[in-house]
């Protein structure tokens, strides 16, 4: 194990699984411990722990990573519809077919990079979601979505004979993934994709996608063909995206084309900034805490803040729940665009930025004299 995997990286590893695995309990106090929240976090965790790799890793900033999301919703309800309805079946399938439209995209957007790039995916996307909500509606169902029902061939189930009473459901091993029981099947694949970026980052592959985003052009001018690399980084970061979108369905057993909007694609690149670009656990961070204020703080409302600040006298409690309102409710993106613009000012490397200089503050806090001491000759 010491040659797979350096201690601090098994540590790491460790460290995330149990905060995951552990999540229900912890999350609980702050009104986050329900399974349809839960599940979302380790969804979106996922999307971004995949975007981090091309836009961390390589430096190449997507705009259009919502289009291998929305196709990994598709790719997985149409194979609960013709094959079955386990899950397996289904994640395989939408990370091959979100797989295989990221390298077509990719091919044709990374003959330029910088701000050309970003661009071109966005424009990439932006063409999936238009061809998904009007032209490819009976592959998509257009604006109503794609939906399960009773009359679906699904040929493998049909097989073995396996019959369905009211609405179909994904399953696994003929256990159906609602409740916990999604939540933790979601937390086995964030954890797995969490593991592979690890690896990613600290193999040979990852030294050279690090070189790319740190000098792209020294690298060309020594003869290096980049290309394949940054390839290699989008296609696994759109297979990324795809299994988000499968797990969606898994969860949520319907595709829409809303899934494919420039605002999933910014959604994804907010997260990625604020909790830390280029860090492994960042990512996962920024994605729950938006998802967090996404869920909770547009649920609050003027009844619920009347409650909370009840202990204030009267007249300043009526004042103080007018302002809070206007942050709550329908206006958390405010409260995220506060957040993120403080961030962004005094933190720029993202919330892991802080976490480190809490760390250094911690270290440069320790007795002058305790490592001097523990160096000095016995007498």
């Amino acid at each position: 194990m010491a040659n797979f995997m350096s201690r601090n990286d098994l540590l790491l590893l460790l460290g995330f699984t149990v905060v995951v695995l552990t999540m229900p309990i912890w999350l609980t106090p702050f009104g986050a411990g329900y399974p349809d929240l839960l599940q979302r976090f380790m969804i979106f965790g996922i999307f971004a722990v995949g975007f981090n790799i091309l836009f961390g890793l390589t430096g190449y900033l997507s705009f259009g990573h919502a289009a291998f999301f929305g196709v990994g919703s598709y790719a997985a309800v149409w194979s609960f519809k013709l094959l079955t309805l386990d899950a397996i079946p289904a994640m395989i399938f939408a990370v091959l077919i979100s797989g295989l439209f990221a390298l077509i995209i990719g091919f044709l957007s990374l003959r330029r990079s910088g701000i050309y790039f970003s661009i071109l995916t966005l424009a990439f996307a932006q063409m999936s979601y238009n061809l998904a909500y009007s032209v490819l509606t009976p592959i998509t169902n257009g604006e109503t979505g794609l939906q399960l029902t009773l009359n679906d061939p699904r040929v493998l189930d049909a097989a073995i004979g396996q019959t369905f009473v009211g609405q179909p459901v994904p399953t696994l091993l003929g256990q159906q993934l609602g409740g916990y029981a999604g939540f933790y099947f979601c937390a086995g694949f964030l954890i797995l994709s969490f593991f592979f970026a690890q690896r990613v980052a600290g193999s040979p592959f990852g030294m050279m996608l690090k070189s790319i985003k740190s000098n792209q052009t020294r690298m060309q001018f020594t003869g290096f063909n980049t290309r394949p690399y940054a390839l290699s980084a989008f296609v696994i970061s759109g297979m990324y995206a795809g299994l988000a979108g499968a797990l969606l369905a898994v969860t949520d057993p319907l595709a829409g084309a809303e899934r494919m909007q420039w605002t999933a694609s910014g959604e994804v690149v907010l997260m990625t900034i604020l909790g830390g670009v280029g860090t492994l656990v960042g990512p996962v961070i920024g994605a729950w805490i938006i998802k967090y204020f996404e869920n909770i703080l547009s649920a609050l409302n003027d009844n619920i803040l009347t409650q909370f600040w009840s202990f204030l006298p009267e007249g300043l409690a009526e004042i103080v729940v007018k302002v809070t309102s206007k942050f709550v409710g329908d206006g958390w993106h405010l409260t995220l665009g506060l957040v993120f613009v403080i961030i962004v000012i005094f933190l720029p490397g993202g919330i892991m930025e802080g976490v480190r200089r809490m760390a250094a503050t911690a270290r440069r806090s320790d007795p002058p004299g305790a490592k001097s001491h523990q160096h000095q000759p016995a007498e």
